[in-house]
């Protein structure tokens, strides 16, 4: 096939058969969550490109080696998100939700766009569930986040999930502990890889992340953030801690936990598989409580997280394919347009009372719509023919003549109450 028709480089079709896997990741998410009162949102694919650039951070490989931005027919900076938490926040802040009653619970499924390596469970367009809570700075709201996550993991089947767990300050805490960083790693520039070099200014906190062997190595020695907390960061991690220990949700605390974008503070986590390898990240998150002041709102905390669905699916166990189901299948006796005309609407009937049902549009013989039948695992078989309508019970191959379109519709409802 000429690479002109095939799908651009680091995307993908979702074909039927995984549709109906990536649906259970919705339904599990959807029952979880709107269970803890979140509603769910959506915020356009694009957005201006400074929500991005506002929050994300300028130094992040996000805003400078990812986004996909393009400059519309008015001159406008556009770019296709990212991440889906600066959009909700900037949707609070436009939709006047500060006015609800706090926290705002939202949740979502969207798609998101990052130019980046493609490799598998990782994407250039990829789909996340989400959650956000806007509007308190209680403990509780990050304890319950994190909780969450967990519970849709672990319905969903998600194999050797692990749970890190840190806290990352106050911005006033971060920036003493930025310098005593930027310090550390400039005594030893001259064993850094390079991207960790050119980031000591911006972005220091990046270097724990850095696969370099000289960098790493340098970060063994490195002063770590959870020994320069200040007091009101330290009780509040260690009352996030207590609800997970009162929870019974096991963790790990990792001091060199960081995450990818530059407006959280306080709580991250971060939920890994084993079944994932080397790249492990299943979902995580975070406290972002000066995210909405960098798009000119009001200040306001926030707590949330974000799941690949992709990796979700990678992760966990294996299910079977959900067959679609088909309780009668509507099969044409005649060569006549009456019998295909009371055919179609003896299909159409059905659908409306609530029946799953097909009609014969391939043109088969009546044979092949048998086995047309057999292959949906069709439970009844309708044959409507010159002379009337017959319905075949497809489980102890019984068939008999039925009076009208209507009766048909009442013997399938009331084999389907039965079974």
């Amino acid at each position: 096939m000429s690479d002109a028709l095939q799908a651009p480089r680091g995307t993908f079709d979702v074909l039927p058969e995984q549709s109906a896997l990536r649906l259970t990741v919705e339904v599990s998410a959807r029952k979880i969550l709107e269970a803890a009162g979140y509603r769910r949102i959506e915020t356009p694919a694009f957005e201006d490109t400074d929500v991005f650039r506002r929050t994300v951070g300028e130094s992040t490989d996000i805003v400078q080696k990812e986004m996909y931005t393009l400059i519309d027919g008015g001159g406008r900076s556009l770019t296709l998100r990212p991440e889906v938490t600066a959009p909700i926040v900037r949707a609070y802040a436009e939709h006047g939700m500060h006015k609800l009653a706090q926290p705002v619970k939202l949740w979502y499924l969207s798609s998101c766009f990052r130019y980046e390596r493609a490799q598998a469970g990782r994407y250039r367009q990829f789909w996340q569930i989400g959650a956000e809570a806007i509007g308190s700075e209680d403990p509780a709201v990050d304890a319950e986040s994190i909780l969450l996550l967990a519970a849709i993991l672990e319905e969903l089947g998600v194999r050797g999930v692990r749970l890190r767990l840190a806290s990352l300050g106050t911005p006033a805490s971060r920036a003493r502990y930025r310098e005593l960083l930027q310090a550390h790693l400039r005594a030893h520039e001259d064993r850094l890889a390079h991207d960790v070099r050119e980031r000591i200014d911006l972005n220091p906190l990046r270097a724990f992340d850095s696969d370099h062997a000289g960098t790493r190595e340098v970060m063994q020695t490195a002063p770590l953030l959870l020994d320069h907390l200040d007091a009101a960061d330290v009780e509040h991690f260690a009352t996030v801690r207590a609800l997970l220990d009162a929870s019974e949700l096991g963790y790990e605390i990792d001091p060199t936990l960081v995450r990818g974008l530059d407006y959280y503070t306080r709580t991250v986590f971060e939920f890994t598989s084993e079944a994932l390898g080397a790249q492990s990240g299943v979902g995580g998150g975070g406290r972002y409580d000066g995210l909405a002041e960098q798009l000119g709102a009001h200040a306001t905390p926030g707590m949330g997280w974000a799941a690949g669905i992709e990796r979700i699916l990678l992760a966990a166990e294996e299910r079977p394919v959900p067959e679609p189901v088909c309780d009668l299948f509507v099969a044409v006796g005649g060569d006549g347009a009456p019998e295909r005309t009371a055919a179609f609407l003896l299909a159409a009937q059905a659908r409306r009372a609530g029946v799953p049902a097909q009609v014969e549009l391939a043109g088969r013989s009546l044979k092949g719509q048998f086995k047309q039948a057999a292959r949906l695992r069709a439970r009844y078989v309708a044959i409507v023919g010159a002379d009337g309508i017959e319905l075949k019970d497809m489980e102890n191959g019984e068939q008999s003549a039925v009076p009208s379109p209507s009766a048909v519709v009442a013997t399938v409802l009331r084999g389907r109450f039965e079974t």
